[in-house]
């Protein structure tokens, strides 16, 4: 009797060999000691419905990350969304379901997971000052309202701001500002946060390895609040090096990826991965050089 071909999804994009999606996930793999196997692709635009339909057809095949530049470009390539994947616009995460593709959005659920701490408190106000109008602002901005937040969208372009958060920040008492408004100081007298929840985000490229660092003035933002930084090279940004020396309290990119990887993980192998102690031997996986 022919043995069963091993399960397996992978990660798709152009370039791809900077995915760090197959370390997260074979290591869960492994801990489980689970049958399964998980690959990077490198598949061009003008390929992604070649490769959607030879993957359809594989039984062994459990689904796929999608990592830019094809969050979008694959969504007319797919048989159902997740309503959040829809409102959102943007698909990361394709799994097959009774022989259709059907495409998620885990961006969302997984830039959300190491808030949850401080959002088991109710607040009587949420406010989040997100810096950047790109895909990763969208899923952001989503998640975000859900969550009851105030939001102030800063981008280059406020009506580019403004337009996004109209299609999809739930209620109207949103901001939206030119991102220059938070490098110059400012001497604004913050009243009582006893009660309130205040988060800023670097939801762009800013700070970035090869980019210039984010110019965010820390007189923006009141005591006690949380800077959350969603870039990975470098892990700690000047923004979060600056916030925790001013006593803020911090979450790194590796945060939001390996949330994101937790909801497809469950999708793909159907099961839940190791999380918890099992995070720090992840963390030091993920920052460990991989041999030229």
């Amino acid at each position: 009797m022919s043995q069963a071909p091993i399960p397996y999804a992978e990660v798709i994009g152009d370039p791809i060999a900077q995915s760090k999606s197959p370390v997260i996930h074979s290591y869960w793999l492994e801990q489980l000691g689970m049958a399964g196997d998980y690959r990077r692709a490198q598949v061009h635009s003008d390929g992604l419905a070649d490769y959607l339909a030879s993957r359809r057809a594989d039984p062994a095949w459990r689904g796929c990350n999608v990592t830019m530049p094809h969050k979008q470009a694959v969504i007319p390539l797919l048989d159902r969304l997740d309503p959040l994947a829809a409102r959102i616009g943007a698909v990361n995460t394709i799994v097959p379901e009774q022989g259709l593709l059907v495409g998620y959005n885990t961006d969302a659920p997984g830039f959300m997971e190491p808030l949850a701490p401080w959002l088991a408190d109710a607040h009587l106000l949420r406010m989040a000052r997100v810096m950047g109008t790109g895909g990763a602002a969208r899923a952001i901005v989503a998640a975000l309202s859900d969550a009851g937040f105030l939001i102030v969208l800063a981008g280059r372009d406020p009506a580019k701001a403004r337009a996004l958060l109209d299609e999809l920040a739930r209620g109207s008492d949103h901001h939206a500002v030119d991102i220059a408004h938070f490098a110059d100081p400012t001497d604004f007298a913050f009243d009582d946060r006893q009660g309130l929840f205040d988060l800023v985000v670097n939801a762009s490229l800013l700070g970035m390895t090869g980019q210039p660092a984010l110019a965010y003035d820390l007189s923006h933002t009141p005591p006690g609040a949380v800077f959350y930084d969603i870039v990975t090279s470098p892990l700690e940004t000047d923004l979060l090096a600056r916030a925790r020396g001013a006593g803020h309290a911090t979450v790194d990119g590796l945060a939001m990826l390996i949330g994101q990887a937790d909801h497809a993980f469950r999708r793909f192998f159907g099961a839940v991965p190791p999380r918890g102690d099992a995070d720090a031997e992840l963390r030091r996986r993920l920052l460990t050089p991989v041999p030229a």
